[in-house]
């Protein structure tokens, strides 16, 4: 505690430069943890999106997870699926408890003389409620009848709401598109935005009457499939892969010219693609501590040397080599450390401010602060050892007769 002590009253004394000696720290634990806190809520957020599959449901898709430019073309020159290859599935997939499919465009929605660009509007078969973890605030969803028959009706996101509908009843409610009426059924529950992306700016229809308006789905029909249980997934998906495989006239040797999405796989993806970058932002990120460090490492020489009597001093009237070792050590931990602390509130609250201006859930976590605690304190030890170990070795004869 007295080296301690001594410690905080080394850096109290030099004020000023204790706090310039701070400021390399400081920015290269804020930048780390805010670096830190965006990651986790970047993947906390997409696991959040994927939540909308549910652990039984995975995607037929045409294009699957592509990385590249050419990747895309190559899935462009692939056979559509269809809704005969949806009811071929449904027929001979005995684990499928759904099979449900869409086809999203972009179009605008309208309502006397309010409208909405860029609208998410999709054709849906009448299961999908049921397959997706969609919840409804009002109303409900188009039946079975309603597909069958083609009736324009619409389950619509908050924001179609709260933009073409304020202060009155949604449901009865006319919207148009395309130049056809549509009247609102149903309103789903709020999801709010993520990365800038609007959630709730959509519109699902059946998809008998979207075909009749956009014409038939082409290139971005894809199949929706609910498991009969978690268990059964792993089964299902390979009697769905048989089915469309036989309907496709592939041989064994063929792989696959669709593929098959789940939430698992998805998240995975994004994480190894992700990874690379992530490691690159942190290292880009602790050349600041590094800097940090180096200053603290400099500074401390300095203290040493300003201070030869003193440890001189210490030595002839009874301090050992480990007295003077902790005593340089400390007050370079306390350095590292108090950059740390202040660091890592920074950090945190950079991340909580930046993640509300580009719509992703950011929140303090264990890993973060521990992360950025863990790494000052690093920094205070490896570049504080040098001074501290070199001041222990001074030779008391020599060390008081310094001026």
């Amino acid at each position: 505690m007295e080296t301690l002590k001594i410690a905080f009253t080394a850096v109290w004394t030099n004020r000023l430069r204790s706090v310039l000696t701070l400021i390399g720290v400081i920015i290269g634990v804020a930048s780390v943890i805010t670096i830190i806190s965006a990651l986790e809520g970047l993947m906390a957020g997409i696991e959040d999106q994927m939540k909308i599959l549910g652990p039984q449901t995975f995607i037929v898709t045409k294009f699957g997870l592509i990385t590249d430019y050419d990747g895309f073309i190559k899935a462009l020159k692939k056979k559509d699926l269809t809704l005969d290859d949806r009811r071929a599935v449904a027929e001979s997939c005995p684990d499928c408890e759904e099979v449900g499919a869409s086809y999203d465009r972009q179009g605008s929605v309208k309502r006397g003389n309010a409208g909405l660009r860029n609208v998410t509007i999709s054709g849906c078969t009448a299961d999908m409620l049921s397959i997706l973890s969609y919840e409804i605030e009002e109303g409900r969803y188009f039946t079975d009848d309603e597909y069958d028959r083609k009736i324009p009706v619409a389950f619509v996101g908050p924001t179609i709401v709260e933009e073409l509908c304020p202060g009155v009843d949604p449901i009865g409610k006319a919207i148009k598109i395309k130049g056809k009426n549509f009247t609102i059924i149903g309103v789903a529950k709020k999801r709010g935005a993520f990365l800038d992306n609007n959630q709730d700016n959509f519109v699902m229809i059946p998809l008998s009457a979207h075909s009749k308006i956009f014409g038939r789905p082409k290139n971005f029909l894809d199949l929706v499939i609910k498991a009969k249980s978690i268990e059964a997934l792993p089964e299902t998906q390979d009697e769905v892969r048989a089915v469309l495989r036989a309907r496709r006239g592939l041989s064994y040797k063929d792989d696959d010219d669709f593929a098959i999405l789940t939430a698992a796989n998805i998240l995975s993806f994004v994480d190894t693609a992700t990874k690379g970058v992530r490691v690159a932002l942190i290292a880009i990120s602790s050349i600041a501590l590094v800097v940090g460090g180096i200053v603290i490492m400099n500074i401390m020489m300095v203290s040493v040397t300003e201070r030869t009597r003193e440890i001189g001093i210490r030595k002839s009237i009874g301090a050992r080599r480990k007295h003077i070792l902790l005593q340089f050590l400390y007050e370079s931990l306390v350095l590292s450390l108090g950059g740390g602390i202040i660091g890592t509130a920074l950090g945190i609250g950079l991340a909580v401010f930046l993640g509300s201006k580009i719509s992703l859930p950011v929140s303090p976590s264990m890993t973060a602060i521990i992360a950025g605690l863990s790494i000052s304190t690093g920094v205070g030890v490896f570049f504080g050892m040098y001074p501290a170990v070199k001041a222990s070795q001074m030779d008391p004869i020599t060390a008081l007769r310094f001026e």
